[in-house]
């Protein structure tokens, strides 16, 4: 028997109601229950959110990781649950849309069924679907979106800023948007945006000499004749985690006071619902919904952990919904709050994936991209090797396209080691995939991209290796910097995420041999934060080693010994590298 699409729509349609389960494997091959994106809207007041889409304006595979480890009070609680334990936690069946969207579990068979994620044509459908039955929804942009790409680099973020606007985004606050210079974000900002409509907010961006505010701190929005407040909270560590001297004259941080100084101010002015647009990463959001009093809920980015509800988290005056919304536009959430009586009497949250097999591309969004993309075509569809082997970044140690950077420096440049930034954004390949340029700059895409050969001594190696580890192991979530660790090459250790700094990095080898402190070792590395570095850029030194190597198979994972967790830890599955 044959069945067209439509007809087999229509046939999960009445299978769900009369109860069949349609979440099973025989529903892959692109297909999922008719309803999947039906919401209807709840209450008077609607807020639509992505972020981390990481410039990407196709879709993509993208698996979620399988390690997310959480420290001190953060251990098995979000966002640092994967696998099974996530399943179980939201209540997500095994095999289901959902159980694909959000866990690294049986990736691909699955992303072969239900197709790539994300891509802006899509989220603009969905975007729209969501409108149309809630209007006056607000849709907030996290930030890290116009950095990620080919496209993006070589446009200087235009093709971002251009297909955001056409997307409709209403308020945005920004992380890596700041790697293109202060100059470029205000001319986007005060030009670009300012003729569009679109707010920038950023109430812990400050003068160095003044303390002025950079940005608005927050704006003042009404629907359905209900006052509401967005603020923003850019990425707290900017000029640490990235070069400060692209924004020499900026100061950032948490700024509690700030943050409750300006909530204070927007609940005199009369917002009834007040939203906080962050990207300081979920366990700083957490933590701030706890100290800051007022805010209705966070929408949160920087970590990329795709939370299918929100985190209710007790302050001095009431609760803070936390969430945090995925990465490369692989999710969009939706929050509708029912206020009446001057207050929020509940809430519906959900976390929709984009299957772009589901939801028919946006016409006028797909020539768009389609013209922007024109000119880069034949470069970014170069194909450099094809993968025997599954290449992804994401997860709290290396992953396989890390592996693969890291063993493309010691190579090309004659290294004991390497290291490669601990970066969450880049997208996924499967097995049998063709490894083009375009892909090649998916993890590699940043405005300085210059690769370095340096002679380290074993205690700057354990040195560097620590401090990284804090920025992701701090007990206290306001000194990590979010990220993941720094990915390796040619060093074996073992880690001990829950010790403290100085001591969390032993039995270090390189080549089988223990690593001797004051001994020279040559270290190959990229993206120096360093003004005036020089280097031939990450991109050229892989693509290189690609061309050459022609098919990559069999890429060893250089995988951390990690003791102290426990072997049941709910942030940890599938690991190979050893867990005590």
């Amino acid at each position: 028997m044959h069945m067209n699409r439509r007809e087999f729509l229509q046939l999960l349609a009445v299978a769900a109601a009369s109860g069949m389960a349609l979440d099973s494997k025989s529903a892959l091959a692109g297909n999922a229950p008719a309803s999947f994106y039906d919401v209807p809207r709840h209450g008077n007041v609607s807020f639509l959110h992505f972020t981390d889409c990481h410039a990407q304006l196709l879709p993509v595979w993208f698996r979620e990781p399988n390690v997310n480890l959480g420290v001190g009070a953060s251990v098995g609680k979000a966002p640092h649950i994967v696998g099974q334990h996530l399943l179980k936690q939201y209540g997500i069946k095994p095999g289901s849309a959902e159980a694909h969207a959000f866990s690294y579990l049986d990736f691909t068979e699955p992303a072969r069924g239900y197709g790539k994620v994300g891509g802006f044509a899509h989220l603009k459908t969905l975007v729209d679907k969501m409108r149309a039955q809630r209007p006056g929804a607000l849709l907030l942009d996290g930030g890290d979106t116009w950095q990620g790409s080919a496209t993006s680099l070589w446009t200087n973020a235009q093709d971002m800023v251009d297909a955001c606007i056409q997307l409709g985004v209403n308020v945005m606050t920004s992380h890596w948007e700041a790697t293109f210079g202060a100059e470029r974000m205000m001319e986007i900002v005060n030009k670009d945006f300012k003729n569009a409509g679109v707010d920038f907010v950023a109430q812990n961006v400050v003068t160095n000499d003044f303390g002025d505010q950079v940005f608005k701190p927050y704006v003042m929005k009404e629907m359905s004749g209900v006052k509401v407040a967005i603020l923003g909270q850019a990425f707290p560590y900017t000029p640490i985690a990235n070069p400060r001297h692209m924004v020499p004259d900026w100061s950032f941080g948490i700024r509690d006071d700030g943050m409750q100084k300006w909530v204070d101010e927007a609940r005199a002015n009369g917002a009834k619902v007040v939203i906080v647009l962050s990207h300081n990463g979920m366990d700083v959001d957490l933590k701030m919904a706890s100290r800051v009093t007022g805010i209705d809920a966070i929408f949160g980015g920087h970590t990329h952990d795709g939370v299918p509800q929100p985190v209710q988290v007790k302050n001095a005056k009431g609760i803070t919904l936390v969430t945090n919304a995925g990465s490369n536009g692989k999710f969009l959430g939706v929050m509708d709050f029912d206020v009446r009586g001057g207050k929020v009497q509940s809430y519906k949250y959900r976390l929709l994936p984009v299957f772009s097999n589901l939801l028919p591309a946006d016409p006028a969004m797909d020539a768009y991209i389609k013209k922007v993309r024109a000119p880069y075509e034949q470069k970014l569809s170069e194909t450099l090797a094809v993968t025997d082997d599954f290449l992804y970044r994401r997860g709290n140690f290396n992953g396989t396209w890390d592996q693969l950077l890291v063993d493309a420096m010691m190579d090309v440049k004659g290294a004991d080691a390497a290291f490669s930034p601990g970066f969450r954004w880049g997208t996924t390949l499967l097995p049998g995939d063709p490894i083009t340029m375009e892909r090649l700059m998916d993890q590699t895409a940043i405005t300085y991209p210059q690769t370095t050969l340096t002679n380290m001594s074993g205690e700057m190696i354990k040195t560097i290796m620590e401090d990284v580890a804090d920025n992701l192991f701090n007990a206290d979530p306001y000194y990590q910097q979010g990220g993941d660790m720094v990915r390796v090459g040619g060093i074996e250790y073992t880690i001990a995420p829950n010790a403290k700094i100085g001591s969390r990095i032993t039995r270090m080898t390189i080549k089988g041999k223990p690593v001797v402190a004051n001994k020279t070792y040559k270290v190959a590395g990229w993206a120096p934060v360093a003004e005036g570095a020089t280097g031939e850029p990450i991109w050229d030194v892989v693509a290189s080693y690609l061309r050459d190597k022609k098919v990559i198979k069999g890429l060893k994972l250089n995988e951390p010994k990690i003791v102290g967790v426990g072997k049941s830890n709910p942030g940890i599955a599938g690991y190979k590298g050893g867990v005590s």
